[in-house]
C-alpha cells in the first residue's frame, strides 16, 4: 500500500487529535454534562431515576440568562439558576415521593412543560448575556493542546470542581450519603432502621436540581459560542447526563469519564465540517445522541444499578 495514501487517510484524524480547539469544545460540553450528571448520580443512588434533569437544565439556563441580563451580575444569575433548578426538583420530588405519582410521567411532563414555558417567556424577555471573563492559570494554560482547554476557561466553568468535590463528600463521606445509598439498595431495610426513605429521596432530587440548575446557568453565562438563551442549546443534555451515569456504572469516576466521552462526540460534531468532512446535517446533529444510545445500551447490561432504582417506596409493602 502506498504510504502517502495511508497518511492522507489518517491526516484528518491526526488534525482532530492535535487541535486545541477540539479539546476546548470537548471540555465545555463535558462540564455542562457533568453538572447535571453528578446530581443525577446522587439521585439515582437514592433509587430515583430523575428524568426531569433536562427541565432543571433549561430552567437554570433561562433564569440565569434573564437575571444576569437584568442585573448585570453573572454571579447573581448563577445563584438564581440554581434556585430555578431546585424549584423544578421540588415539583419532581414531591409528586414522585410524597404523592407517589409515577416518576417517569412526572419527569417527562416537567421536561415538556418547562421547555414550553421557557420558549414562551423568552419571547417576552429576550435575554442577552455576556460571557464571563476567562481565568487563565499561569503556566498551566500554556501547556500545548490541553492547557487552554483545562486552565483557560471562563471562571464559572471552574465551579465544576467544588461541585464534584461536594458530591463525592456528601455521597461517600457523610451519614446522609450512607443513608441515601441504603435507600437506593434496600429501602425496606433502611425504613426498619429508622431512615425516612422518601425524605432522603426527595433530598437527593433537590441536590440534583441544584447541580443541574447551576449547569444550565453556566451553559449560557460561560459558553463562548452562546449569546443569550436558546432552548436548543440545552439539546437533551439532561437525558445524555443520565446516560453518562449509566455508562459510569453509577460511580462518580465513571460518570465523569462518561461526560468526557459524550463531550467528545458533541465537539466532534462541530469539528467534522471544519476539517473537510461533509456529512448529512441530520446525521451530524444526531451523532452525540446515537453515541449516547449505543453506549448506554451496552453498559446498562454490564453494570449493576442500585437495586431499588425507579421503584416507588410505600411503607409496609415489599
Amino acid at each position: 500500500m502506498d504510504p502517502t495514501i495511508f497518511a492522507s487517510a489518517f491526516t484528518p484524524l491526526l488534525n482532530i487529535a492535535s487541535s486545541d480547539t477540539m479539546y476546548q469544545s470537548m471540555i465545555r460540553f463535558a462540564v455542562v454534562l457533568a453538572f447535571a450528571a453528578v446530581g443525577e448520580l446522587v439521585a439515582e443512588r437514592a433509587g430515583t431515576l430523575n428524568i426531569s434533569a433536562e427541565a432543571m437544565l433549561i430552567s437554570g439556563a433561562f433564569t440565569g440568562a434573564v437575571v444576569s441580563d437584568h442585573t448585570g451580575h453573572i454571579a447573581f444569575g448563577l445563584i438564581c439558576g440554581m434556585l430555578a433548578g431546585v424549584i423544578v426538583a421540588a415539583i419532581q420530588a414531591n409528586l414522585s415521593h410524597r404523592l407517589t405519582i409515577d416518576q417517569f410521567v412526572v419527569g417527562l411532563t416537567l421536561n415538556l412543560f418547562v421547555l414550553g414555558l421557557a420558549l414562551f417567556l423568552d419571547a417576552r424577555f429576550k435575554p442577552q448575556t455576556n460571557v464571563a471573563t476567562k481565568w487563565r492559570v499561569p503556566g498551566l494554560a500554556n501547556i500545548p493542546i490541553i492547557g487552554e482547554a483545562l486552565y483557560g476557561q471562563p471562571w464559572p466553568m471552574y465551579l465544576i470542581l467544588p461541585t464534584v468535590g461536594a458530591s463525592w463528600y456528601l455521597l461517600f463521606r457523610t451519614r446522609w450519603g450512607l443513608e441515601v445509598r441504603a435507600v437506593g439498595e434496600n429501602p425496606q431495610s433502611a425504613d426498619v432502621t429508622g431512615i425516612h426513605v422518601n425524605r432522603r429521596r426527595r433530598q437527593s432530587i433537590y441536590f440534583a436540581g441544584l447541580c443541574s440548575g447551576l449547569g444550565g446557568a453556566v451553559l449560557v453565562l460561560a459558553q463562548i459560542p452562546i449569546n443569550g438563551f436558546e432552548a436548543g442549546h440545552v439539546g437533551l443534555k439532561g437525558i445524555i447526563a443520565i446516560g453518562a451515569v449509566i455508562f459510569g456504572g453509577w460511580t462518580l469516576r465513571g460518570t465523569l469519564f462518561g461526560c468526557l466521552i459524550f463531550g467528545y462526540f458533541f465537539a466532534l460534531q462541530q469539528a467534522l465540517p471544519s476539517i473537510g468532512y461533509t456529512i448529512n446535517s441530520q446525521l451530524s446533529g444526531a451523532l452525540p445522541y446515537l453515541a449516547a444510545l449505543a453506549v448506554t445500551s451496552i453498559f446498562a447490561a454490564r453494570t449493576r444499578q442500585p437495586r431499588a432504582l425507579a421503584q416507588p417506596f410505600i411503607r409496609g409493602l415489599t
